[in-house]
């Protein structure tokens, strides 16, 4: 029997904003996060700590603490959450189709360029189905900025997350022709004596290539011109005769085909980038993450210039 404190009041939406508040860092935040008013939040907030007889979150003017109890009641109620969710896809029989909303954080160059294609097929294939694609090169703070999963390029630092090897990014050392006649190159070394653009993401004072007959490394200083975390600057800067760039391969498909710029060595490679999806533990994952990942991993190695993980060379154009 309900009790007038209970009475009309959605436990779960209670925790489900509890948890949001947690996870955001305040309640502003959450508020954002569940497209609602921060009085709303506070007042579900109050309702919670009211049915549980307990304080959950001490606030100050600047700064918000979990009470012991808080602590162990997000803990709990992150586990029910999950099961709550499992409980309802069954029920609904969406078990294995992906429903809601997927949000995805996806580098910019990337994301906008080889990724739209995999991605509009998913879509087309899950017609209940929303994904907020966001582009950003950082790497997102999952549970504050309410991200489900994150396609890096790169290695993931983080312990915490589970990391899908879905691929590697060859990348290639591209120069214009002028540039080549200005400066020759015939070894590595002679890289020093070029102008450069550096993608300050992954290089910026000096280069490493490996052979790609041998597997020799070898490495040498270089001074940028200029250096952006931008991979499309980078080809601009390039194509405009600034400097030597080490790119992508991908991105520079059709400017080698044109005849606008040249390989650098060719048979010397920087060591390619793998490609993760990055999502956090947990103990239920709905369809729509498992089915995308499923997609990812199926069709990223088939994308231009791309390679399977593991491989040794990189065989495209010179």
């Amino acid at each position: 029997m309900n009790t007038p404190l209970t009475s009309g009041i959605d436990r779960i939406d209670l925790m489900q904003t509890f948890v949001r508040i947690v996870e955001s860092g305040s309640l502003s935040a959450a508020a954002a996060q569940l497209n609602t008013s921060q009085p709303t939040v506070s007042r579900r907030l109050q309702s919670l700590e009211k049915m549980l007889g307990a304080r959950l979150i001490l606030r100050t003017t600047h700064a918000m603490k979990l009470t012991d109890d808080g602590e162990r009641c997000y803990a709990q109620a992150k586990l029910l959450l999950e099961r709550w969710a499992s409980l309802e896809d069954q029920l609904h029989g969406a078990g294995d189709e992906p429903v809601g909303i997927l949000r995805v954080r996806a580098p910019h160059a990337f994301g906008q360029d080889q990724l739209i294609g995999p991605l509009t097929r998913y879509l087309q294939q899950y017609p209940n189905l929303t994904v907020d694609w966001m582009l950003n090169d950082r790497t997102p703070d999952f549970l504050s900025e309410d991200i489900d999963c994150a396609i890096q390029v790169g290695n993931v630092a983080d312990p915490s997350m589970v990391a899908v090897l879905l691929a590697e990014v060859p990348r290639i050392v591209i120069a214009t022709p002028e540039l080549l006649q200005q400066y020759p190159v015939t070894q590595v070394s002679e890289l020093a004596n070029l102008p450069w653009v550096a993608l300050s993401t992954f290089y910026r004072n000096d280069v490493t290539l490996r052979h790609d007959a041998d597997g020799r490394m070898e490495s040498c200083t270089i001074a940028p011109r200029l250096a952006t975390d931008s991979l499309y600057a980078v080809r601009k800067a390039v194509l405009s005769g600034l400097g030597a760039g080490i790119v992508s391969a991908w991105v520079v498909q059709e400017d080698l085909a044109q005849g606008h710029l040249q390989r650098v060595l060719p048979g010397w490679n920087a060591l390619p980038l793998p490609v993760y999806l990055v999502y956090p533990y947990s103990s239920y994952y709905p369809a729509r993450l498992r089915k995308f990942l499923a997609v990812m991993r199926s069709v990223m190695p088939d994308l231009a210039e791309m390679q399977a993980p593991g491989s040794q060379k990189y065989s495209g154009k010179s």
